[in-house]
């Protein structure tokens, strides 16, 4: 995760707001809000868990002068569970088109963000193992989270324009 760590630091220059993004009672899904839950703990700032509704927070992330936008999620790409993969804008519009599991895709909402704000988007995904209701995260996804938490902090820390975290 050291190349993740250099990315982070170079794309998350200015003010960011890290949104996790998901559903804690399946399984893996829930990595997006377990990873921005630890955040808020950790006292990093602009934060919000957005669960199942990251379109509810749409008017704070395209009016709070964000100059970029980190979503936190469950993806399905080649490789191994728990693997992270990072995303810009476009490539979220076309990986996730507005079929999805959330009410409005996460493409579509980068798209608006971009287009509203000045902010970029971009999408932090891990490979989830399983989804299974009720099982919580496997070890190696909560090893992903926890890994990606602690270098979300370093890199944010230091970030002098900060807001309080926020839940759905």
């Amino acid at each position: 995760m050291g190349d993740l760590r250099s990315t982070l630091q170079s794309r998350l220059s200015g003010r960011a707001c890290v949104v996790g993004v998901g559903n804690a009672e399946l399984g893996d899904d829930g990595f997006g809000p377990c990873v921005a839950e630890a955040l808020c703990e950790a006292g990093i700032h602009d934060v919000i868990v957005a669960g199942t509704t990251p379109e509810r927070w749409m008017e704070k992330l395209t009016s709070s002068g964000y100059e970029s936008v980190l979503f936190l999620d469950a993806v399905e790409f080649s490789g191994e569970p728990g693997a992270a993969v990072l995303l810009e804008a476009d490539e979220i519009r076309a990986r996730f088109p507005q079929v999805s599991t959330h009410k409005i895709s996460l493409g579509t909402l980068a798209q608006v963000i971009e287009h509203e704000s000045a902010a970029k988007v971009l999408l932090l995904g891990v490979k989830p193992e399983s989804l299974a209701g009720g099982a919580g995260l496997t070890p190696c996804v909560r090893d992903s989270a926890s890994g990606v938490a602690a270098i979300l902090s370093d890199v944010l820390s230091s970030n002098p324009k900060k807001l309080e975290c926020e839940a759905q």
